[in-house]
C-alpha cells in the first residue's frame, strides 16, 4: 500500500537528519581517501627520474595498492560488522595515513611495491564498509541518492587533490632538502590520521547507538529496515550466510562486471596526469589545474546522470550506456594526441561516465543482499573488483615501456569495459522499480 505524504514528511525529515549527521563526514573521509590512493600519479611525474625508475614499475606499484586491497579486504568487511565502523574506520585511516606518510621515504623500486601493498591492505574495506554502513541507516528507497551523495567525494577529491598536488610538488620542491613529491606524500598523508581519530569520537555504529535520534525517530528507521528485509525475501530471496553468498553465481558475475569498471576507474584515476604530460601540458600546477577542472566536470555529469537513473528508476541500461561511452573515449584517445582540447574533452567524457557507473552500480548488489549477506557479497564484488584495479596501472605501464605508447593499454580496457556492460545487459535481470528506487533528485534536495 502506497504511503500517504503525511506519514513521508517525518520520514524524510528523520533520514535528512542523519544525512547531515553521518554524509559530512564520511564524505570527507572518502575524500581523503582517494586523494591518497591517487597522488602516486602526480608523484610519479618527479619520483621516477629521481629514483631512475620507468613506467612499467609506477604501473606495478599502483596495481600493488589493489593487491594487498583484495587479500584483506573480505576479513575487513566482516570484521566491521563483529567490531563497529568507529573502530574499523580508525584502524583503516591511522594505518593509511601513516603509510602514506612512510612513502616519502621510498628509495627503490622494491621499497615502493612493499608500502603500496601495504597501503592497500590498510585500506582494505573502507570503501564497501561504508557502503554497509549506510544500509543500517538507510532503506533502500533513499539509499540511491545518498551514495550518490557519497560518491560525489572522488570527483570532489580530484577537484581538491589536482591542483593541491601540483602546487605542493612546485612550491615545496627542494623545501628542507626534501623533493616535491615527497612533501606531497607528507602533507596529504596526515590529514586520514586526525579523520581516522575522529571518527572513534563522532559516529555512531548504529541507529539504536545514536544519542542524537529519540526514540520515536529510531523505532521508525528500524522499522523501515525490517519492511525492506521482508520485501527483499519476497522478491529476490537473498543469501543469508557466508557459504551461500560464495555460491550465489550473481555475485561473481556482479564481480566480474565491476573488474572491468575497477579497470576503467583506475586508467582514469592514476593516469590523467602522464597523459595531459603526453600530449604537451608540461607545468606541474598547470597539469594539476587540468585535472581539478575534469574533475569539476565529473561532479556536474554524476548529479544529472544519477538524478536521470533516480528519476526514471533504472539502473542498467544507465550502468552500460556509462560503460560504452568510457570504451569509446579510450578508444578515440589516440586521435588527440597532438590536441590538448580534444585530450581534456575525451577525459571529460571518460571520467564523467565511469564514476557515473560507480556509483549507479551499487545500487544493484545492495538491493539483493542485507545482514551478514551484504557484508559477504560487497566485500566479495569489491575485492574481485581490485583485481582489476591491480591489473589495469600495471597493464597501461608494461603496454607504454615496451610499445612506447601510453594508448595500447586503454584500448585493452575499452575492449573489457564493453565486454562487462554486454554482460550485464544479457545477464543481470532488470531488478524491480520498487525495490531499487530511490527518492528523486538524486543530490540536490
Amino acid at each position: 500500500m502506497m504511503q500517504r505524504s503525511s506519514d513521508l514528511a517525518p520520514e524524510d525529515a528523520i533520514y535528512r537528519k542523519i544525512a547531515r549527521r553521518i554524509v559530512p563526514f564520511l564524505f570527507m573521509c572518502y575524500v581523503v581517501n582517494f586523494i591518497d590512493r591517487v597522488n602516486i600519479g602526480f608523484a610519479k611525474l618527479q619520483f621516477l627520474q629521481d629514483l631512475k625508475l620507468d613506467d612499467a614499475v609506477f604501473g606495478l606499484a599502483a596495481g600493488m595498492f589493489f593487491v594487498g586491497y583484495l587479500v584483506f579486504e573480505i576479513p575487513s568487511n566482516l570484521l566491521l560488522e563483529k567490531v563497529g565502523v568507529r573502530k574499523t574506520l580508525l584502524r583503516i585511516m591511522v594505518l593509511w595515513g601513516s603509510l602514506t606518510v612512510l612513502l616519502m621515504f621510498v628509495k627503490s623500486a622494491n621499497m615502493l611495491y612493499l608500502l603500496r601493498f601495504l597501503l592497500g591492505a590498510a585500506e582494505a574495506g573502507f570503501f564497501p564498509g561504508i557502503i554497509l554502513y549506510l544500509t543500517y541507516w538507510f532503506p533502500d528507497r533513499h539509499r540511491g541518492r545518498i551514495t550518490s551523495l557519497f560518491i560525489m567525494a572522488v570527483p570532489l577529491a580530484g577537484i581538491i587533490g589536482g591542483p593541491l598536488s601540483g602546487w605542493i610538488m612546485v612550491h615545496f620542491h627542494d623545501t628542507l632538502g626534501l623533493r616535491g613529491w615527497q612533501w606531497l606524500f607528507l602533507i596529504e598523508g596526515v590529514p586520514a590520521i586526525a579523520l581516522g581519530i575522529m571518527a572513534l569520537l563522532y559516529l555512531d555504529d548504529r541507529p539504536a547507538n545514536a544519542n542524537w535520534l529519540s526514540d520515536a525517530e529510531k523505532a521508525q528507521v528500524s522499522a523501515a529496515l525490517e519492511a525492506d528485509r521482508k520485501q527483499r525475501g519476497v522478491h529476490h530471496a537473498p543469501p543469508a550466510r557466508l557459504a551461500d553468498v560464495l555460491r550465489n553465481p550473481r555475485i561473481y558475475l556482479l564481480s566480474a562486471i565491476y573488474f572491468c569498471v575497477f579497470m576503467g576507474l583506475n586508467a582514469i584515476g592514476f593516469w590523467i596526469p602522464t597523459l595531459l604530460r603526453h600530449v604537451g601540458v608540461q607545468q606541474l600546477d598547470h597539469i594539476g589545474w587540468l585535472s581539478g577542472g575534469i574533475s569539476v566536470c565529473t561532479a556536474i555529469g554524476i548529479v544529472a546522470i544519477g538524478h536521470s537513473s533516480d528519476r526514471r528508476a533504472e539502473r542498467r541500461w544507465h550502468v552500460a550506456g556509462c560503460g560504452f561511452a568510457v570504451a569509446a573515449s579510450f578508444l578515440l584517445l589516440p586521435l588527440a594526441a597532438h590536441s590538448v582540447p580534444f585530450t581534456v574533452a575525451l577525459l571529460v567524457v571518460a571520467s564523467i561516465c565511469i564514476y557515473a557507473t560507480l556509483s549507479i552500480f551499487w545500487t544493484i548488489p545492495t538491493a539483493y543482499l542485507d545482514g551478514g549477506a551484504a557484508a559477504a557479497g560487497i566485500a566479495t564484488i569489491t575485492a574481485i573488483g581490485a583485481i582489476g584495479g591491480a591489473v589495469s596501472p600495471s597493464l597501461i605501464g608494461m603496454l607504454k615501456t615496451q610499445t612506447g605508447s601510453v594508448y595500447a593499454g586503454f584500448a585493452v580496457v575499452a575492449v573489457l569495459l564493453i565486454a562487462g556492460m554486454i554482460a550485464l545487459l544479457w545477464a543481470v535481470p532488470a531488478p524491480q522499480s520498487k525495490t531499487l528506487g530511490a527518492v528523486r533528485a538524486a543530490v540536490s534536495k
